[in-house]
């Protein structure tokens, strides 16, 4: 355990943060297995809305920092096409 004041806070600090970034990253992964769950059932109108809901969770999230913008336009960019290549 840390000693100095300042360390201690920053530990404090760093597990809020990641607490923070746990759980947004928890969301943008619900929101992608709903949109993968529609597209294995074959849903077209259901796997439209929730890539529409994942690619706003990615946003935000990128937006936040959690991740970065290549690896959330990857993210969405394979999402898309997923939905797009439905009959």
């Amino acid at each position: 355990m840390a000693n100095i004041k300042s360390a201690k806070k920053r530990i404090l600090v760093n597990q809020t943060k990641a607490d923070r970034n746990k759980a947004i990253k928890s969301g943008v992964k619900t929101a992608v297995k709903k949109v993968n769950a529609a597209v294995e059932a074959g849903d077209k109108a259901a796997a439209s809305e929730a890539l529409l809901a994942a690619t706003t969770a990615i946003d935000k999230a990128t937006t936040k920092g959690v991740y970065h913008k290549n690896t959330a336009s990857r993210k969405v960019s394979r999402l898309a096409k997923a939905v797009n290549q439905m009959a």
